[in-house]
């Protein structure tokens, strides 16, 4: 992976998210850019994590949303329509914990069986870190304001607030494991 992949993403992104979904590009620039802030953790993985921030709400965009699950519908998209690279594709399909969510929907087997989970823990937690500590308008927060925020957008009863209040403790597991990997880091 490098630059070149990140340069495509940004561009995937904004093309699909700018204009019909200004906050959501918002957001996503806001993802981004956490994980630009985190790549030093990564590695090799930098890029590959910094693209997978861009690319990880694609699925929202009005002209891909097949099964209303966004993580589904993006991974499906970057595949089929790309041929973006499998580990980008699966980062994207699963990131936040979306297997909790999509079991709510009935699309676990679905989502499992397409995109299996990458079994790269510090990478998975590093997507997860830089979704769940971005607001909707791609401002920094913490993971339990971020849940909160989803919880009142959504409702409790909704499918994306059952998943949330399943997701909250791995939610919290990741990014307290993603800073601790910062916190290692030299200065």
């Amino acid at each position: 992976m490098n630059d070149s992949i990140v340069e495509w993403a940004t561009l995937v992104a904004e093309a699909e998210l700018r204009s019909p979904l200004p906050r959501r590009w918002a957001h996503t620039r806001g993802v981004a850019s956490r994980a630009a802030e985190v790549e030093a953790a990564l590695g090799e993985n930098a890029s590959l994590l910094v693209a997978a921030a861009t690319l990880h709400d694609v699925g929202y965009a009005p002209r891909l949303a097949s099964t209303g699950f966004h993580p589904l519908d993006g991974g499906r998209f970057l595949r089929d329509e790309h041929g973006a690279d499998e580990r980008l594709t699966r980062l994207v399909a699963n990131h936040s914990f979306a297997l909790l969510e999509a079991e709510e929907r009935g699309l676990r087997e679905e989502l499992a069986s397409e995109f299996p989970l990458l079994e790269e823990p510090l990478l998975v937690d590093a997507l997860v870190y830089c979704d769940m500590t971005t607001t909707p308008d791609g401002g920094r927060t913490t993971a339990e304001e971020r849940v909160a925020e989803i919880l009142g957008r959504y409702g409790d009863d909704s499918v994306v607030g059952r998943f949330i209040r399943r997701a909250a403790p791995e939610i919290f597991a990741a990014v307290g494991r993603v800073e601790a990997a910062l916190a290692a880091q030299p200065r």
